[in-house]
């Protein structure tokens, strides 16, 4: 069978090719709607990623406290998350907790499935988190409780600094796996590329040009990912440290 990339090109509706590809009203192309798409992904991608990061950072501090009820709070939330399967998460959040919550009704799937791959994403950052505070000599803390710093204020100068270079290599593993993650957002109807793809398929009958488009939009993102946390890693490397020169 004869590959049919035209079928981009082509209005949504109608299925008459558009001049150019992309169209304007009624003149919806499969490329509008794709590009559309890949804004939905990364959209709850980098959403869901400022979650993870903040929720995990904060966890991986608690584990490495010297407060036991810190140390179990930080421990039990990140066996929660990491031991629930990511799609049941999304259900929990879009057919229970707003059952439960009831103020969360109105609240739209596309913020429930940020929260839930955020979370489900933050119980492995905190893993990393509290291996790269761990990685450190713990002289580093005791030399900045005795300049005077709180201990909040020694995790914020002097250890989290330091740990956040060592894990930089996991944590763009988790970057671009939260991208990939992402694709389950169809689940509760996200207008994501994996929803696209299985619309526009089922629409134009053309599946392998359309899952080819969208595979290569997902690689695309991810190594964007890669290249980017690779020039950040190169940047604030530390010589003498695991990893610098």
């Amino acid at each position: 069978m004869a590959w049919d990339w035209e079928v981009f090109c082509k209005e949504t509706t109608s299925g008459d090719i558009v001049a150019g590809c992309f169209g304007r009203g009624a003149d919806y192309t499969y490329l509008n709607w794709i590009f559309k798409a890949w804004g939905w992904t990364l959209s709850v991608a980098v959403l869901a990623l400022v979650v993870a990061l903040v929720v995990g950072s904060l966890m991986g501090i608690f584990r490495t406290a010297p407060n036991r009820w810190l140390v179990a709070l930080g421990n039990a939330w990140t066996e929660l998350f990491r031991n629930i399967p990511l799609l049941v998460q999304i259900f929990l959040w879009y057919h229970v907790i707003p059952s439960i919550f009831i103020s969360l009704r109105g609240v739209p799937s596309f913020v429930l499935v940020v929260f839930a791959l955020g979370f489900f994403t933050s119980a492995r950052i905190s893993e990393q988190v509290k291996a790269g505070i761990q990685a450190l000599p713990k002289g580093q803390r005791y030399a900045g409780l005795a300049m005077g710093l709180t201990l909040p204020q020694t995790y914020r100068y002097v250890l989290l600094p330091m740990a956040f270079r060592i894990v930089i290599p996991p944590l763009t593993s988790e970057s671009m796996n939260i991208v990939k993650n992402s694709s389950v957002a169809f689940a509760v109807s996200i207008a994501e590329l994996t929803m696209f793809a299985m619309q526009a398929g089922e629409e134009t009958s053309r599946n392998i040009e359309i899952y080819l488009a969208v595979t290569g939009l997902y690689f695309i993102s991810a190594f964007a990912i890669n290249r980017l946390a690779l020039f950040i890693e190169n940047r604030v490397r530390v010589p003498g440290m695991i990893g610098g020169k």
